[in-house]
């Protein structure tokens, strides 16, 4: 890992001067990886290759892993890193992110990753998404401002049931309680279980709602801050509409 986060540091320098939203290709751990938007893929550098966020330890040397919120593909190159015989169902919603998703998991040749265009939800039906055009797009009644699109969604449930899951992650901007609900008596099956929370201003909060169900499913959690403001009696700013994320740990007691 040392030599990785040597390798990052010394190319983050080479994309510094690109525009958000600009599409561009480099060289990533000896592959040609293809960014959408380099903000993403900066963001997982830092969160995944150097400070090694997802890091867990599975029990096998193939874990079974599901990953949410694919984006352009650094979590499945991170898991693949960390275990290269692990089994991977990757989901991304847009379907222009999809494309590159697809081209880093065919630059990587990795086996054994399935990758699902389909947002994860409670049931299977079409919604609307709201595109942020980097790691933000969220599903999204559509409202006066924004760019919108329609996108499938599918259930996560199915694809817990009767299997046992080393790593769960959930980064699906503000859907998490829909599907952690829908998924609540599955939760048995999942070893690590990782949780984007997300706070939208303007809709209710249900960040106790989310930790009941993790904790009646047999998880300890840690928290920590991914977005929020100094002073938050004072000014609550807004990122992409919310006013809080955390990150939330699941894991089992030993």
């Amino acid at each position: 890992m040392n030599q990785i986060k040597l390798f990052l540091k010394k190319n983050k320098q080479q994309v510094q001067h690109i525009e958000r939203f600009m599409a561009t290709e480099k060289f990533f751990l000896g592959k040609k990886l293809y960014i959408h938007d380099i903000a993403s893929f900066n963001l997982g550098n830092e969160e995944l290759f150097q400070s090694g966020m997802y890091r867990f330890k599975a029990n096998r040397s193939n874990p079974y892993i599901i990953d949410c919120g694919a984006n352009l593909g650094m979590s499945v190159i991170y898991f693949k890193q960390l275990y290269p015989d692990a089994r991977i169902i990757a989901f991304e919603a847009d379907d222009d992110i999809f494309q590159y998703l697809e081209k880093n998991i065919d630059s990587f040749d990795y086996r054994d990753v399935q990758l699902i265009n389909k947002a994860v939800w409670n049931c299977e039906e079409v919604l609307s998404f709201n595109v942020e055009g980097g790691a933000g797009g969220r599903l999204e009644e559509k409202s006066i401002e924004g760019i919108y699109k329609k996108v499938p969604c599918t259930s996560l449930k199915k694809y817990l049931i009767g299997e046992k899951v080393d790593f769960l992650k959930l980064d699906i901007e503000g859907a998490e309680y829909e599907v952690i609900k829908d998924c609540e008596k599955e939760l048995k099956n999942i070893d690590n279980l990782f949780i984007e929370y997300h706070s939208m201003s303007g809709k209710k909060q249900n960040l106790d709602k989310i930790l009941s169900i993790v904790r009646n499913a047999g998880f300890r959690y840690h928290i920590k801050e991914a977005y929020t403001t100094k002073q938050p009696f004072i000014q609550r700013k807004l990122n992409f509409g919310m006013d809080l994320q955390l990150n939330i740990f699941c894991y089992r007691e030993d």
